[in-house]
């Protein structure tokens, strides 16, 4: 902690030029020619699709060509997918600070003269460290229109807009009491160094989004490692917040300043978008979104070949923002019988669970393949989801066609 600020905004000293901000220092960095805009690591096609500022992790690069596991609980860095809403910021963490102001503070501190951390002060307070998944709130999106025939916009995910990681920093608690975090605080609002986000030529801003006090003091984390090592750009650096079971949107990356307020905040990101819109929502929308669903996934490609007449082991990973799943269930033959998975490597709440099942079909032809889980406080996953008009939180069961030769 390096104190009150003298003076200067709550943006000085932070950001260096960005990957958004140049097309030139992109195309050193970004990869292929059609990789995403605004993303700075390699991206190559057998470990993501791109999805304009986004790329999704592929299922099937989980397994080695052997059947073997590639990754294993923790996703690497390299392959781990990336959200973004503009472009990657690059961000020069010598001059980095994180400023804290707001009336729920002790003497409330403003923009001009907030409470400071440098990365040093940050890690001198106790650290904590925690294995949690992140995952987009659309994750899932484009089965609303492949398997419902449902029309809803955004970025077409299919189920690789997720990711688990081993996360290193302190707790967002630690770090709020010791800015001087009053009993009449009620929502706190971490706000990115990303480049304002404009759509439609409306300007909202960077990406922002109020978390509520009692969620902030619980189990979230203000993270400056990624499995072991400082955080890269596309995750967040130098820090970002991990928020565990919740929507992705609430683990904002390269966190610059914190409002903390005696009274509620808001932001378009907990306004206007992800909140559930749509028939059988409220017309002004429904609650801001937190919980993340059931769902699972199978690690093999959609319209994988399988040889007739030998055994296979069929794997996957099934995950939930409530509860560790308790069961995964695997249908062979679009959803008529079904038969239980064998979990590996045990259940974690906000983590996923691995697990396989063997299978040894004796006729060619074509074969849909499906995973259900259930968590350990009931939730599973049904035929159907429920619309909405974002598409977010698609929970249902996902059909996985395969070809058996």
């Amino acid at each position: 902690m390096s104190g009150n600020a003298a003076s200067g905004s709550v943006e000085s000293a932070a950001v260096v030029p960005t990957a958004a901000a140049s097309t030139a220092a992109l195309s050193d960095r970004a990869g292929p020619a059609d990789a995403p805009s605004g993303i700075v690591k390699p991206l190559p096609a057998e470990w993501f699709v791109p999805h304009g500022t986004n790329a999704e992790m592929r299922w099937d690069a989980l397994r080695e060509a052997d059947g073997s596991a590639a990754v294993g609980r923790h996703v690497p860095v390299e392959r781990f997918f990336v959200r973004n809403h503009t472009g990657t910021p690059l961000i020069d963490p010598e001059a980095w600070r994180l400023r804290l102001f707001g009336s729920g503070l002790r003497g409330a501190p403003t923009t001009d003269r907030p409470v400071e951390f440098d990365l040093a002060g940050l890690r001198a307070l106790p650290e904590t460290r925690i294995s949690a998944v992140i995952e987009c709130a659309g994750n899932g999106r484009d089965y609303f229109r492949r398997q419902q025939g449902d029309r809803v916009p955004g970025t077409p995910w299919t189920l690789g807009g997720i990711g688990s990681a081993a996360w290193c920093g302190v707790r967002l608690a630690e770090v709020l009491r010791a800015a001087g975090l009053t009993g009449e605080a009620v929502d706190v609002l971490p706000t990115g160094l990303d480049a304002d986000y404009v759509v439609d030529g409306v300007n909202h801003g960077p990406v922002r989004r109020p978390l509520p006090v009692a969620k902030a003091l619980d189990d979230a984390l203000l993270a400056y490692e990624m499995n072991g090592e400082p955080l890269t750009p596309d995750h967040g650096a130098p820090l970002r917040l991990v928020v565990p079971g919740w929507v992705g949107i609430a683990s904002i990356k390269w966190v610059g300043t914190i409002e903390v307020a005696d009274h509620p905040l808001h932001s378009p990101w907990n306004t206007d978008f992800y909140r559930m819109f749509g028939p059988g929502y409220p017309p002004g929308g429904g609650e801001p979104l937190t919980t993340q669903v059931v769902r699972s996934a199978f690690e093999l490609a959609p319209g994988a070949v399988l040889e007739a007449g030998r055994g296979h082991r069929l794997h996957g990973r099934s995950w939930s923002g409530e509860a560790a799943v308790r069961r995964v269930e695997v249908s062979t033959d679009g959803g008529r019988t079904w038969r239980r998975a064998a979990l590996q490597g045990g259940s974690h709440a906000d983590d996923w669970a691995r697990w396989s099942i063997d299978w040894r079909p004796e006729r060619p032809g074509r074969y849909e393949l499906r995973a259900r889980a259930t968590d350990r406080r009931g939730n599973g996953q049904p035929e159907r989801a429920v619309f909405n008009r974002e598409g977010y939180l698609f929970g249902a069961v996902v059909a996985h066609p395969v070809t058996v030769v």
